[in-house]
């Protein structure tokens, strides 16, 4: 979860490491630091609690940093608290070896313990001093080369790892290692670069290398070598990135996140158009065949935080229109439950980053129970899209702030066109039904954006909502799975407590919270179940609550029951999720800022959980 950036070429270091840092914040922001390679043999470390602009102004904006050679990280604690000793780099007692690291390392303190009867002494609470460490003693050991050290650490770590190590005997050279933690390398004409996500080095060249599992790779001025855990040469292709660059910046809005669900219109109409042809859904590009939809016998859905949310949205799509039995579960429960897979079920993991660390371990135990699996991803060249059977790739572009937007809404894009496609080839759908089913999605973008003109009776509502101390979601139906997500944005990014409930489960219990003032958020764009939904809403309202309603156009008559209520542009009730989180992601957003709060990095937040 942390961001790690590498450079070595014929330009000035420090300056590149804080501008890809600056791109990798939204990974981690309670320290930072940086080692360069300021002379032959000799090293600078300068590191800084707190966000990158304290390690920048300690540094002078790189420029008190002088060498072409270095390292940078910007840390989300997971193994001791936010510290300048415990802020990477890491180096080793004598200065031979620095580092740093993505990951955990789960067996740090066995060898912690057998490093310290060497003689090794340590000075942070981290995990990853002890990898640096270790590498350090079997170079030392072997007299070796730095490969060969790099490789008997990776034989004895457990857990997940991308480190960038710079050894003192090898002054203009960084050597990389990775298993389960993502790290891209990339190259131009005098420099090579290293990043643990794309838009760091966006920059600088578009040319990347992606180094597998238990790989090893050495950076050189222009030259990469990669090596396997044996240490034999090997050869990798070149990955062109389309990515603009002025897409990871902020243009002109004043958070990345607002900016960010702006661009929801464009991104999921470049999402569904990647799939479209002629007016007819391909699915093609994704390998699945007409034989293999009609053979699937059910679905597994695995997903962590707001993927989760989509793919519940997507149980109730594909159920209802290609009648195929779903199941949805959260990817963390899904590894460690011995699952029972039919193997005639097909294995859906949705990630926006292709690294999410449980969605990752529930794609390879799907795979190893030999199920075929589809990863819905945003990232080329990620890990969960190499290794599933087949990727339907989501056309967000980078996505910097910490709490998701464009990302979730284009994972909804893509369920909609595989729950489409699977009931056109399953024959659950007539022509007609197909025909205005295609309509509707190639309408959704022009709806979201008349959604965006009408954003200042939210932000007025929002202004309201500063002093709150619970809010309540609730919805039947599709529009629970929208609830859910509506929750998450709210608490993620205002710290109100907010929960997001099933309506029909309010007088389970849940009721008894709802008290004078609480605020209740109905959502309602279900017209089978939208009576039902008031009328919960009202017995919320007769304990005291303030309600909101979230509906088509049209519905007016809500207007005599909520106090609040925020319309949509009416759409096949399928696909409402796309048009009636937008209004709840304003909601969440407005109410952060009313509070003063930083919106794209909210705290204890990082955007890609690539550890346990």
């Amino acid at each position: 979860m942390c961001g790690i950036v590498g450079y070595t070429g014929a330009r000035q270091a420090a300056p590149i490491l804080l501008e890809g840092l600056s791109k990798l914040e939204y990974r981690g922001y309670d320290s930072a630091g940086l080692a360069v390679r300021c002379g032959e043999g000799q090293v600078e470390v300068v590191k800084a609690k707190g966000r990158l602009k304290v390690l920048s102004e300690k540094t002078n904006g790189g420029e008190a940093l002088a060498g072409a050679c270095g390292i940078g990280h910007t840390r989300w604690a997971t193994h001791g608290e936010p510290s300048e000793d415990n802020a990477h780099p890491h180096c080793s007692d004598d200065y031979n070896v620095v580092a740093v690291h993505n990951g955990i390392i789960e067996n740090y303190q066995e060898l912690k313990l057998k490093l310290t009867k060497k003689g090794y002494k340590f000075y942070s609470q981290t995990d990853t001093e002890v990898a640096v460490k270790l590498v350090d003693y079997y170079y030392k050991k072997y007299l070796g080369t730095p490969v060969d050290a790099i490789n008997h650490a990776m034989v004895r770590i457990r857990g997940s790892y991308a480190l960038a190590v710079m050894f003192r005997d090898y002054p203009g050279q960084i050597y990389v290692a990775r298993k389960d933690s993502p790290m891209i390398l990339g190259l131009d004409a005098q420099g090579a670069y290293l990043a643990s996500d794309v838009p760091a080095i966006l920059k600088y060249t578009r040319t990347v290398y992606y180094i597998g599992n238990l790989e090893i790779g050495r950076l050189e001025p222009g030259r990469l070598t990669f090596y396997n855990l044996d240490g034999d040469e090997i050869s990798k292709e070149p990955v062109q990135i389309h990515w603009d660059a002025e897409a990871a910046e902020k243009a002109g809005f004043e958070h990345f996140m607002m900016k960010e669900i702006f661009e929801q219109p464009k991104t999921v109409a470049d999402t569904l158009a990647s799939v479209m042809r002629e007016g007819r859904i391909d699915l093609s590009p994704l390998s699945l065949t007409r034989e293999q939809i009609r053979g699937v016998s059910r679905i597994y859905i695995t997903a962590c935080g707001s993927a989760y949310h989509a793919g519940v949205a997507a149980q109730y799509i594909l159920e209802d229109l290609a009648r195929i039995p779903v199941r949805v579960e959260l990817a963390s429960e899904f590894r460690y439950r011995s699952p029972l897979l039919d193997p005639d079920g097909l294995v859906i993991v949705i990630s926006q980053s292709g690294e999410t660390a449980d969605s990752l371990a529930a794609l390879r135990e799907a795979k190893r129970l030999g199920l075929k699996t589809l990863a819905i991803v945003n990232v080329l060249g990620s890990s969960i899209a190499r290794e599933a059977d087949n990727v339907f790739y989501t056309l967000a572009g980078p996505e910097i702030s910490v709490a998701t937007t464009k990302g979730y809404t284009t994972q909804l894009a893509a369920c909609y066109a595989l729950a489409v496609e699977f009931a056109r080839v399953r024959e659950q759908i007539t022509q007609e039904q197909y025909d205005s089913l295609i309509a509707e999605l190639t309408a959704l973008p022009d709806k979201m954006a008349k959604i965006l003109e009408d954003r200042e009776r939210l932000q007025w509502f929002a202004s309201k909502q500063v002093t709150a101390r619970d809010i309540f979601f609730i919805g039947r139906g599709l529009d629970y799975a929208i609830s859910l997500e509506g929750s998450l944005k709210m608490k993620e990014i205002s710290y109100i407590h907010s929960e997001a409930y099933a309506a029909g489960e309010l007088k389970h219990g849940t009721i008894s919270l709802v008290e004078d003032g609480t605020l209740v958020a109905g959502v309602l764009t279900q017209p089978a179940l939208y009576e039902k939904t008031v009328s919960n809403m009202v017995e919320c309202k007769s304990r005291g609550a303030y309600l909101m309603a979230l509906t088509f156009c049209g519905n007016y008559n809500i207007e005599d029951t909520a106090d609040f209520v925020t319309y949509i542009p009416r759409t096949d009730p399928h696909f409402a999720p796309s048009l009636a989180v937008i209004p709840l992601q304003l909601l969440g957003y407005y109410v952060s800022v009313a509070k003063g709060l930083d919106v794209d990095k909210p705290r204890n937040l990082a955007k890609s959980v690539t550890v346990e």
